[in-house]
């Protein structure tokens, strides 16, 4: 499905999501033109929120964005699949591997773009997880060890060639010797600058939050099994409050209470990610990847390596199961944990998703019913386009 760009006005009814107050929320030319707020709110009115923003995405249902097979067709799948799951912006995440493994998956990602608008329009730049992270055993995670190099410029620049010029975020460590200048050069050309899968020292971690350092990647995870009591890389990460927070919340990466440590000192600079794998949202059971290897999808969502139900393979929930979870755990309301999904991403990115429910920012919204214990998702919009609607929805536009 790829809805028609010329589909005149909408008018979306519902909850603001932080508030509850009932909003009629027009949309035209793909934002929110004007927004008004109703005095009568029927019962069981559903609530409505910004669109949200993953930062990364390794696939999903099947769809690998490092696998070697990956199609344009793939990648246009893999976005409306994530709209169906309320994700109305995101950055596919290509990880550690071979020059042209990488730069073929980066041109595949470019080329959808080119045929797809609203591919285009739902892709807000590039996720490169690597190859300049640590050869270390535990902070190297599931990247191919021979794989991981230093940092290098001549490499990077063919990426950024192959991307067209969509790489917007990279995950290093700055353990290696290369790493502060290499940081500054990212900088300076405005690319987002994030460490993991680090063996970095206290130091080195301070040293490239000076060269410009912005942000850690799923803080916690992608590192050692046993780390000195202190210091050590997460401290001084949790420490610096230049660096924001990225966490996966799907209820197996990190104890709630890391989650509840991480959200409490970053604050409205913790962001959720899904840093799910072509497995997520598969049919629970045993697969064989190109990756991990033999793996166990658990009808809970954990994914881990067959034989070891304690060492994960990657994550399987989408983003909207993190924040079911941070909810369902009582970690934050449901205004704030929605942030960090959508709006502080937004804010990281400067995209002007970072606007939220306001007049002028892009017409991106969910509507959803929330429960006890879950969210129910209803509709989607991107550009002010419904791009996906629950059979069971009833329809909130009015053209």
């Amino acid at each position: 499905m790829n809805p028609d760009p010329k589909k005149p006005t909408q008018r979306i009814c519902g909850q603001h999501y932080q508030t509850g107050e009932l909003l009629s929320i027009t949309c035209r030319d793909g934002l929110i033109s004007q927004i008004d707020y109703l005095a009568d709110k029927p019962e069981d009115m559903p609530l409505v929120a910004p669109g949200l923003t993953d930062l990364q995405v390794n696939g999903f249902k099947g769809i690998d964005v490092n696998h070697e097979a990956l199609t344009v067709e793939d990648v246009d799948t893999l976005t409306q699949t994530l709209w169906s799951y309320g994700v109305t912006s995101y950055l596919p995440t290509v990880i550690t591997n071979s020059d042209d493994r990488i730069i073929t998956a980066l041109r595949t990602i470019h080329k959808a773009c080119d045929r797809f608008p609203m591919v285009q329009k739902s892709i807000a730049g590039v996720h490169l997880e690597g190859p300049f992270i640590s050869p270390q055993e535990g902070p190297v995670g599931a990247h191919p060890k021979n794989h991981v190099t230093a940092p290098d410029w001549p490499s990077f620049e063919r990426f950024m060639e192959a991307s067209g010029q969509q790489i917007r975020l990279i995950t290093l460590s700055p353990e290696w010797p290369e790493a502060s200048d290499f940081i500054r050069r990212c900088v300076a050309d405005g690319i987002i600058v994030s460490i993991g899968h680090t063996a970095a020292t206290p130091e080195q971690i301070r040293e490239a939050v000076a060269a410009g350092a912005r942000l850690s990647t799923h803080l916690g995870n992608g590192s050692h099994q046993v780390l000195p009591r202190h210091p050590n890389y997460i401290w001084e990460q949790l420490a610096l409050d230049e660096l924001s927070a990225c966490i996966i919340a799907d209820g197996f990466h990190l104890p709630d209470s890391v989650l509840k440590v991480v959200m409490k000192v970053k604050g409205k600079h913790t962001i959720l990610v899904s840093d799910s794998v072509g497995l997520a949202g598969c049919t629970p059971g045993s697969y064989s990847t190109h990756i991990g290897g033999d793996v166990v999808l658990t009808g809970n969502g954990k994914l881990h390596l067959a034989g070891k139900p304690n060492v994960l393979a990657g994550s399987a929930q989408p983003l909207i199961g993190g924040i079911r979870h941070l909810l369902q755990s009582q970690l934050g309301s449901l205004g704030d944990v929605w942030n960090m999904a959508s709006v502080y991403p937004g804010e990281l990115l400067d995209l002007p998703q970072k606007k939220g429910l306001s007049v002028g920012a892009p017409a991106d919204l969910v509507v959803f019913k929330q429960t006890s214990d879950s969210l129910q998702l209803l509709e989607t919009y991107k550009a002010g386009l419904r791009v996906y609607q629950c059979q069971q929805a009833e329809p909130s536009e009015r053209t």
